[in-house]
């Protein structure tokens, strides 16, 4: 459940909000000044909504400093225009800044109305809400869900058992996975990880020669910057160092991330990436010797960061629940058992 500031739009917001509804306004950008919201500025449309909108919004998407927006589209619905709800939060900003802006958001949708919001987008960086971002955005929405592994592994094998090149030398493909053969470079680098010469090794498929090679590797990458190393449109195996504290105490934990972007990468690579995971994993562990702490999948390699990356580790332990008591008897119940002699004569009375 997500928590409110309790700030509210100010008046002149709110009669912003009331002209725009009759369509004169094309953006509307909003900030939190003095715990209040409030209006920064306005543009007005001049060509159609595409055209105008990278020179509308761009000039609000600072570096440090997060902002709504909220864009109006050409088409209508029965309240007339919709809009674009834009919420922008660089990754530069200030944590405060970025706790007050989510804390807002319900806040301000609510006192624009809505029904008026056609779509909604989230970004931390520019690239993300502009007019590329935006239809990226929509593909995504348009796109089928992506296969779950265990699908992903069926529709392998099914290609696997159609295949008419299958000889004796041909890599084996079971359902739990295909072993494609690690470069020497990658096992290296894996080594010195493992002796915390390196904080970062990703790798990737070659699916030509059907290998995993080595894709980068870093000295120091903090946790902080780690989601700047993934990229967003391929998938990886990521091993890290996460160097960090837990209770007092400091810690350097090798964590595996299976990163892979959802739609972004055709269906054969997440099935390839998916089935090549766990023997992938049985050589870092075995061969290499790697003490994997955390196994981790995501879809978003943005959200790697050094508060997820706690979290994964060092998952919240759930409060222990009391024991029920046991409850109390209904009033009027009898009271204390009387003990009887067993011998009819002799059995004394209640």
């Amino acid at each position: 459940m997500s928590h409110q500031t309790g700030i509210q739009a100010n008046d002149q917001l709110k009669a912003v909000f009331a002209e725009a509804k009759e369509g004169n306004i094309r953006l509307i950008a909003v900030d939190i000044q003095e715990e209040e919201l409030t209006c920064l500025d306005t543009k007005e449309p001049v060509g159609d909504w595409e055209n105008d909108y990278d020179e509308a919004i761009q000039p609000f998407l600072k570096k440090e400093e997060p902002c709504y927006l909220f864009y109006r589209l050409d088409s209508k619905n029965n309240q007339g225009y919709e809009w674009l709800f834009i919420s922008y939060s660089p990754d530069f900003a200030k944590p405060q800044r970025k706790m007050l802006f989510a804390g807002t958001k319900a806040t301000l949708k609510k006192e624009f109305g809505g029904g008026h919001i056609k779509d909604e987008m989230f970004g931390t960086l520019p690239g993300d809400v502009l007019l590329s971002g935006y239809k990226k955005h929509k593909d995504h929405e348009s796109a089928p869900p992506p296969l779950t592994d265990q699908e992903l592994e069926l529709e392998l094998v099914k290609q696997q058992e159609m295949r008419t090149d299958i000889s004796v030398d041909s890599k084996q493909s079971h359902m739990t996975g295909v072993q494609f053969p690690v470069s020497d470079e990658g096992l290296a680098k894996l080594a010195d990880l493992k002796e915390h010469k390196l904080s970062l090794v990703q790798l990737e498929l070659n699916i030509q020669d059907e290998t995993i090679v080595l894709a980068d590797a870093k000295e120091d990458v903090t946790a902080s910057d780690l989601s700047k190393h993934v990229p967003d449109d391929k998938g990886r195996y990521i091993f890290y160092l996460f160097k960090h504290t837990f209770e007092g105490d400091y810690l350097e934990s090798i964590v595996f991330v299976y990163s892979m972007p959802g739609y972004k990468c055709s269906i054969k690579d997440r099935m390839l990436y998916s089935t090549c995971k766990g023997p992938l994993l049985d050589v870092a562990t075995d061969r290499v010797g790697l003490e994997i702490a955390r196994k981790i999948e995501t879809s978003d390699p943005h959200e790697l960061n050094e508060e997820y990356l706690q979290d994964q580790v060092h998952p919240r332990r759930d409060l222990i629940r009391q024991k029920f008591a046991k409850p109390p008897k209904p009033a009027g119940s009898r009271g204390p058992r009387r003990l009887h002699n067993s011998s009819g004569a002799g059995a004394s009375a209640e």
